[in-house]
């Protein structure tokens, strides 16, 4: 009896004090210079690193993040105006480095339409491991928002479940996710599939 109550208090000495970490970040400038080592909150045993990059005008504003995650997986995402590449890892503070910039991947051959707030007739040449074309739409304020682009497969797995978005579909082949013109505004169902990706 003895044996087993010192067998039960080293368990919890040497699993009360472990707890999982990842480094944290959010870099506005392009650079998350300023990690810190966060303790994550029970449940979160995943580390994330994401690499955003916002086309305005002829310039790019790159963001970059790192946190704890729940859930996360591994990939990225062209919508046109938004590029994001994310990795995600599931040992102690393995989200160190960043994410790969979204805007130096190689084009691979494929293509699919986006939307730039007219029409989504546009084109954007995929690249990396972006195999799938997505199409997601919701209804807000009794507008019809879409938003289109190229997606890696992992991704789109991941985008059947967002919350307060009606569908979310993708496909293979070049341009399979079809043209359409809609009135847009598709910021906020960017920021939808961003965070979904993030928090999953």
């Amino acid at each position: 009896m003895d044996l087993q109550i010192s067998v039960f208090l080293l368990f919890v000495l040497f699993t009360a004090g472990h707890s999982f970490s990842c480094y944290e970040c959010m870099g506005l400038t392009g650079s998350c210079a300023d990690q810190k080592v966060k303790t994550c909150p029970s449940g979160f045993s995943k580390c994330m690193s994401l690499t955003t990059v916002v086309q305005v005008g002829v310039n790019g504003i790159t963001e970059k993040m790192k946190d704890c995650a729940a859930d996360c997986t591994s990939g990225s995402m062209n919508l046109g105006t938004v590029r994001t590449s994310a990795v995600c890892c599931n040992t102690e503070q393995c989200n160190v480095q960043d994410a790969p910039d979204p805007s130096t991947n190689t084009p691979n051959g494929m293509k699919c339409y986006y939307c730039d707030g007219q029409s989504c007739s546009n084109t954007v040449s995929c690249s990396g491991i972006e195999d799938r074309c997505l199409t997601a739409t919701e209804s807000s304020g009794g507008q019809s928002v879409v938003v289109k682009g190229c997606v890696s497969k992992s991704l789109c797995d991941t985008t059947t479940a967002v919350r307060d978005v009606r569908s979310v579909s993708c496909c293979e082949g070049n341009l399979c996710n079809g043209a359409q013109s809609v009135t847009q505004s598709f910021l906020f169902l960017c920021c939808s599939l961003l965070s979904f990706i993030l928090l999953h």
